[in-house]
């Protein structure tokens, strides 16, 4: 009790006279009552430590009058305000408590410099992962495997992310997204998000799965897809993925069903011989051995599902979210879309379609756009790992030591709103991302933005933690915006932005509705 703050003792005897009053009036306790009196102990302890008895280096922790529950009130309703404030007052790097577990984020460009760099034994991403993302994919690939297997089925898939590769797949794209939007008629009223997601699906099988899997493609599929989301729902962090929930039930279902889907095209692709002919990632991921882990064998058919289903899943949340809030940017601010659409008429004069690879890398403002929606609406609000030993970083030349067990965190979110990294950080300017040369318009890098560090504009991650699938989705996005506003002048129905929606692990936006009219 000496070390303890003297606002602290009374609760601390309190707490400890009622464990004994407990045990003077029930004799030998029971295993229940045994185990009950150990919980809440353990609680107290646990409250009057994190609290009042922190090392002399740790992070700033933000208060909570609620024990073990921390600040999920705060953080769950507005979770980007809570994380800036907290940086106003605190600092780039504190610490609060949710459900128990000590969360500390390191905000700003030079706080979380360290974390793209730190080796996955410190920062350990399968401690957070895998509960959610082995029941999605299943076992034998990324989050359910050591480390350095992960990092070769990465490998595998870079090098099937080719600039090459790219080429090839622009025209199957927007032939893709033609024969999508063709469906939409003269003009009408759509839920924007809910048609990106389906044609996200729908390029993205085309490109990487293969003609045979985006043929079988129906909508029991595309349900079977959706069924999968109940793996990234809020709850499949807070509870073991063996509950019988409803969501729960219908993702290990979905699953099976679609393995058995994925099983049939490799054995038919085996049967006839047919991997040489094939510029996707399921012959990619049939044909390459691993190199330094596993003796050099190649994929199980198992584990070639697991990771056609991992990609898949991955790149349609981000790029159908990232198209989505694009498309809300450019229809609520006043003359951009018309100038996008003049962008394209003006290349296509230059350069006569369908649409190529050339085409897409020169389109300044429209990359642009993207850039800036990745700024202000990254895909994924914030990057998690734990921390697997006591982890140091010094930020304005403060050291902080990180306890062993936190989940250490960083937000391309925050990162890209903080007011003392970027101009008017909260207003959607392409125009940052542009600069002038030889009398054309090129876009910038955010690191060579003067203002601010090297890490503020992460939407996809860094070092050692970069989405290997950044590549592709930009190539995608790309290619189906251009295709769009070729054919149809789009318009907000609200005039305004949508609201946010952080009631799922990657934040749409909420009922998107887009009056389209063909040109």
């Amino acid at each position: 009790m000496d070390k303890l703050p003297a606002a602290v003792v009374p609760y601390a005897e309190a707490a400890q006279e009622a464990l004994v009053s407990l045990h003077e009036t029930l004799g030998r306790p029971s295993t229940t009552t045994y185990l009950a009196t150990s919980a809440v102990a353990l609680g107290i302890w646990k409250y009057i430590r994190g609290n009042y008895l922190r090392p002399a280096k740790a992070p700033p922790k933000v208060p909570s009058q609620v024990p073990w529950l921390g600040c999920i009130f705060a953080f769950g309703q507005s979770p980007i305000e809570f994380m800036i404030d907290c940086y106003k007052k605190y600092g780039p790097v504190y610490s609060f408590v949710m459900f128990g577990t000590e969360v500390t984020y390191l905000l700003g460009s030079e706080a979380s410099s360290r974390f793209w760099s730190t080796h996955n034994d410190v920062l350990n991403a399968e401690d957070l992962y895998a509960n959610i993302t082995v029941p999605v994919f299943g076992e034998g690939v990324a989050y359910a495997v050591e480390h350095k297997i992960f990092s070769e089925q990465k490998q595998m898939a870079k090098e099937g992310l080719t600039i090459d590769r790219f080429k090839a797949y622009t025209s199957m794209i927007e032939k893709e997204t033609n024969g999508f939007i063709e469906r939409w008629g003269q003009t009408g009223t759509i839920d924007f998000f809910d048609n990106m997601a389906r044609m996200i699906i729908y390029t993205a099988t085309r490109c990487l799965h293969g003609n045979e899997t985006r043929e079988d493609f129906d909508e029991d599929v595309a349900k079977l897809y959706h069924a999968l989301d109940g793996g990234f729902t809020p709850q499949a962090w807070f509870f073991p993925p063996w509950l019988p929930l409803p969501s729960f039930r219908r993702r290990d279902r979905a699953h099976r069903e679609l393995k058995e889907r994925f099983y049939k095209i490799i054995d038919r692709r085996r049967q006839k011989a047919e991997e040489g002919t094939q510029t996707d990632l399921m012959h990619t991921f049939m044909t390459t051995p691993y190199k330094n882990v596993e003796d050099g064998r190649h994929l199980t058919t198992d584990e070639v599902s697991g990771m056609m289903i991992a990609l898949l899943m991955a790149g349609q949340h981000t790029s159908s979210t990232v198209s989505s809030w694009l498309t809300c940017f450019i229809t609520t601010t006043p003359g951009l879309e018309e100038k996008l659409y003049q962008e394209q008429v003006e290349l296509f004069k230059r350069r006569p379609g369908p649409l190529s690879y050339e085409h897409i890398n020169e389109m300044p403002l429209l990359w642009a756009c993207i850039r800036e929606t990745l700024r202000l609406r990254p895909p994924i609000m914030s990057i998690m790992r734990r921390a697997r030993e006591d982890y140091k970083v010094t930020v304005n030349g403060v050291e902080y030591v990180i306890p062993k067990g936190s989940q250490v965190c960083v937000s391309p979110t925050v990162n890209g709103r903080l007011e003392d990294e970027w101009e008017d950080p909260n207003t959607f300017n392409p125009y940052r991302f542009l600069k002038e040369e030889d009398g054309k318009l090129v876009v910038t890098e955010g690191e060579q933005i003067t203002k601010g560090g090297k890490f503020k504009w992460v939407p996809f991650g860094a070092g050692r933690h970069r989405c290997i699938g950044f590549g592709f989705a930009q190539v995608q996005i790309r290619c189906i915006m251009s295709t769009i506003l070729r054919k149809y002048k789009l318009e907000m129905v609200s005039g305004k932005l949508p609201p946010i929606n952080y009631t799922t692990m990657i934040h749409t936006p909420t009922e998107p509705i887009v009056r389209y009219t063909r040109r």
